[in-house]
């Protein structure tokens, strides 16, 4: 729980921050801080993408989810759904609106979903950390804005990613050595796209590939009743 506990952290650290600085932060360093983040989302996500191609045995299964999942998650508008809901939120100035968007921010999203999963199986707290860094920047322009109030996210965070946390650690089980290099594979590839997007290369509607995260877990089910 290490990752979450730090991930927690500095969203209340973000938020005291933020409202310290409650004029607000000039847009050129807000420009400059996701740039960095964004150049580090591509390495992480890069790396866990190609540490892990390596140990797949089925090459192309991450092609397929990505497809099959991308297909999903464009027919559900995933990325289009929440997009509009955060626009809806911040174009109000109280504090429920942005605390509401700032919990989707946190919440929604492949490292905070993925990276709990992770560290529960391989005790690798990468992604959380990576959140959590992300998560700080957010949380001190929110908090810039709205004020103290927004530390009330970090609760809803840390039960967010603790569930994900306890339901990949009572059934670690169950999670093959292939089946985390297959997800790993995927989340490091969403990772890289929102990485791109934090950039402003190419928004890879990021949330549309969420889906793909469920194709091998179905795979692996299907492949054990068959064997």
């Amino acid at each position: 729980m290490i990752g979450t506990i730090v991930n927690t952290c500095t969203i209340i650290a973000g938020s005291i921050l933020g409202a310290i600085l409650s004029k607000g932060i000039k847009e050129k360093y807000k420009n400059g801080l996701y740039d960095a983040l964004g150049l580090a989302s591509l390495g992480i996500g890069l790396n866990a993408t190609i540490q892990n191609l390596s140990k797949s045995e089925y090459p192309v299964l991450f092609i397929v989810s990505l497809a099959i999942g991308t297909l999903v998650g464009t027919k559900l508008d995933i990325d289009g759904h929440f997009h509009r809901l955060v626009e809806q939120r911040s174009a109000k100035k109280g504090l429920a609106d942005g605390l509401s968007t700032a919990i989707l921010l946190y919440c929604i999203g492949p490292l905070s979903m993925l990276g709990p999963v992770i560290s529960a199986l391989k005790g690798d707290h990468t992604f959380l950390f990576t959140n959590a860094t992300l998560d700080f920047v957010s949380s001190t322009i929110f908090a810039s804005t709205y004020g103290i109030g927004m530390i009330l996210a970090a609760p809803v965070l840390f039960l967010w990613q603790g569930m994900f946390w306890l339901v990949a650690h009572i059934s670690s089980q169950a999670v093959s050595e292939s089946l985390m290099a297959e997800l790993l594979i995927i989340g490091g590839l969403m990772i890289t796209g929102s990485g791109l997007s934090l950039l402003r290369i190419k928004d890879c509607k990021t949330l549309n590939l969420l889906p793909a995260l469920c194709i091998p877990i179905v795979w692996f089910i299907i492949s054990h009743f068959i064997s």
